[in-house]
């Protein structure tokens, strides 16, 4: 009796013990906790962002239900949304060794980006992005720099997310030319540089709208249309920032003559001059038939604008006569 009473007891034992091993093994992160958690924990809301990198710093916050850009810009939605869902979605691809780490990061002098993530005040998640072209996910990833380095990913998209984790302000500020009221609008001239018959010039005087061409005022015209047209600025998106050219490919494009200049003067005063150049594939010197280069007085930098977005402001002339 008592070698069956010790067997069971050993017996149970070994079931305790077996159960431990097996709760253990499907908790434990197969990289180690330490090292593992680049998504943000999930029910946690993200109101602050912090990227830093080579002495610069960025910081998007929430605040009253809109982010804002280094408390200076309200920031792009679109920018935000997929932020969120990568910090929240990241997961590990593949482990990096050390020999690799050393030769595509340490070597190559990359610094990090650093990432932390809060909860109003409380750091929620922390780690660093090594930015490489030399893997096909474009990033590599730490929690410190003493962890363990990990090739990171989001599910279901294929496309280099280290990039995002960009401290340029132009990314993360709305994609808008025009968001003007008509007004907020005294005069608009719009020069059509090969067909310079097309350009037309409108301006406000009081209530009413002129329109004059070659500096000689107009008659019979739809005032319908101009109208339409002035409220055209209302809201006017540009797709993307011209990021990958380089400083000769921006110049070459500069010294090209545009296709298009259009001027808009507020009513304080202030004027606003948007360029726009054919867009040509630099291989075969196709035009693209579906965007533009573009630049707008503001700023140097150039931007590509598709063709939908900007084609209600490309008007010639004969558009604003009744047919």
């Amino acid at each position: 009796m008592d070698k069956l009473v010790s067997r069971n007891i050993g017996l149970t034992i070994l079931l305790v013990a077996a159960l431990v091993v097996v709760i253990l093994i499907r908790t434990r992160t197969p990289f180690g906790s330490d090292n593992a958690s680049f998504g943000t924990t999930p029910g946690k809301e993200i109101t602050k962002i912090e990227l830093s990198a080579k002495g610069e710093q960025l910081v998007l916050e929430k605040k009253d239900n809109k982010w804002f850009v280094n408390d200076r810009y309200e920031a792009r939605k679109g920018g935000i949304v997929f932020m969120e869902s990568i910090l929240t979605g990241l997961r590990i691809k593949s482990p990096v060794s050390d020999e690799m780490f050393t030769s595509v990061i340490t070597e190559e002098n990359i610094k990090p980006v650093r990432v932390r993530v809060f909860e109003n005040k409380r750091i929620i998640n922390s780690f660093l992005v090594y930015k490489t072209t030399s893997n096909q996910f474009g990033n590599i990833m730490k929690i410190s720099e003493r962890s363990k380095s990990f090739i990171t990913y989001l599910p279901g998209f294929e496309g280099d997310i280290g990039s995002l984790f960009t401290l340029n302000e132009l990314y993360w500020i709305p994609y808008t030319l025009f968001n003007l009221l008509p007004s907020e609008i005294a005069a608009v001239k719009y020069e059509d540089v090969k067909d310079t018959a097309s350009s037309f010039y409108i301006s406000r005087r009081g209530k009413d709208l002129t329109l004059s061409s070659g500096g000689r005022l107009l008659t019979g015209w739809d005032s319908v249309r101009v109208h339409r047209y002035i409220s055209y600025f209302t809201l006017v998106p540009f797709e993307s920032w011209a990021a990958d050219l380089s400083g000769g490919e921006s110049d070459s494009i500069r010294r090209q003559d545009p296709l298009y200049r259009i001027t808009v003067t507020k009513s304080d005063g202030s004027a606003s001059i948007l360029t726009l150049w054919a867009r040509r594939d630099p291989l075969t010197g196709e035009t693209d038939n579906n965007r533009l280069w573009g630049k707008t007085s503001e700023r140097d930098d150039l931007f590509i604008i598709r063709y939908f977005d900007i084609d209600p402001l490309i008007k010639k002339r004969a558009y604003f006569f009744t047919r």
